[in-house]
Parts: C-alpha cells; sequence; structure tokens
C-alpha cells in the first residue's frame, strides 16, 4: 500500500516534526491507544490512522478461522467510510476522495506477508479484497497487527470545518484514545482524543 497519497506527503509529512512521521515498532504499540493524523490546506484534508488490531477486531493474531476472517473483512469495510467514523460539520461539505486501507503484522507472524482485507479506492472506486486459505497457524503465536488507513478529502467549505467527532470509539468498543497530530497551515499541533472527550475542535488551530 502507498504509505503517503499526494496530499498527505506534502502537507503531513512536510509540517509534522520528525518524530510525528516516524513508523512505529508494532511490538510498541498499547493495546486500546491508535494513532491519528489530520493536514488540512484550504479544502485539501488527509487523514492517517493507525490503530491495533485488538482495538478494531478485538484480536491481533493471523486470521485463520471462518468467524476471525469475517470480522475483519468487516472490520475493512467500515474503515472504508471515514465519515462515518469522525464525524465533520454538515456545513464543510466534505467528501472522501481515496482511500488505502492495509492490516499489517510485525515480522514474527506466520504468513505475515498475507494481508487480510487489503483494500484501496480512489477516483475510479477499485476495491480488492485477498484472503489467505493457509490452515495449520497456530493463531495464539505471539503476534502483534496493525490496521492503516490513509484517506484524502476535499471541504468545499474548510472555514466550517471546526470541529471532528470521533464516533470511532462507538463503532470499535476496545478502542480508547487516539494519539492526533493536526496539521494546518498555522502549524502542527498534538493532543489526544479519548472515549470520554471524543470531540477535536479545530477552531484555534487554524
Amino acid at each position: 500500500m502507498t504509505r503517503h497519497l499526494i496530499h498527505f506527503g506534502l502537507i503531513l509529512c512536510a509540517a509534522l516534526p520528525a518524530t510525528a512521521t516516524e513508523q512505529r515498532q508494532l511490538s510498541a504499540h498499547a493495546h486500546g491507544t491508535g494513532a491519528f493524523n489530520m493536514a488540512v490546506a484550504g479544502e485539501a484534508m488527509a487523514l492517517e490512522l493507525t490503530a491495533p488490531g485488538a482495538d478494531i477486531v478485538g484480536f491481533e493474531y493471523l486470521a485463520t478461522s471462518a468467524e476471525d476472517k469475517a470480522l475483519v473483512v468487516a472490520a475493512m469495510a467500515t474503515l472504508q467510510d471515514p465519515l462515518a467514523l469522525f464525524i465533520t460539520p454538515p456545513a464543510a461539505e466534505c467528501t472522501l476522495t481515496s482511500a488505502a486501507l492495509d492490516l499489517e503484522f510485525d515480522a514474527d507472524t506466520p504468513n505475515a506477508d498475507v494481508h487480510w482485507g487489503r483494500a484501496s479506492h480512489g477516483h475510479d472506486h477499485d476495491h480488492s479484497t485477498h484472503a489467505d486459505g493457509t490452515e495449520g497457524n497456530d493463531k495464539h503465536a505471539a503476534s502483534h497487527s496493525e490496521f492503516h488507513a490513509v484517506y484524502e478529502m476535499s471541504c468545499a467549505e474548510p472555514d466550517a470545518l471546526t470541529h471532528v467527532t470521533f464516533d470511532y470509539f462507538e463503532v470499535f468498543p476496545n478502542a480508547r484514545e487516539l494519539e492526533v497530530q493536526v496539521v494546518t497551515e498555522a502549524g502542527a499541533t498534538a493532543l489526544s482524543v479519548t472515549r470520554d472527550a471524543p470531540e477535536l475542535h479545530l477552531k484555534d488551530l487554524f
């Protein structure tokens, strides 16, 4: 999966401090806590979500059973619609232009090169899903997984983009907190959004 879409590369990577754009080690993540990056410049907005598998589907091993595979596929379908997870004001008229999703495993996971439910779409709305039928893996082997999503959006009325409400926490009950980096033309800000306080106020950041 392409890590940096056009706006994400130009806006987010150029503006965030170096430590904010470093790849997090899968083995070091904390269950319940994910990372959310947001960049806004004019009408263009880019979002990046990285969340432990436990937060999204309740486990981090490679899915092999039909039940676990169904959970992953359903989660990827849900993540395809970020505007249902990260609610922007209707007056901002934000629309999704492209999305790229992946489920990543650490190097010690059996068949770690198999990406469950990998999907992407852009203006042509292409969609692909890959599933591995390999059996005999010990699903309880020590492993770590993360869901990773990068979105590009367009907001026709950026002045109305005053806040974002994180319904993400309602959709994914295991998620408790997102460490947030917000980049605007005014600079970069680090903060957190939690299940108990699921709203990001942007008015003072632009």
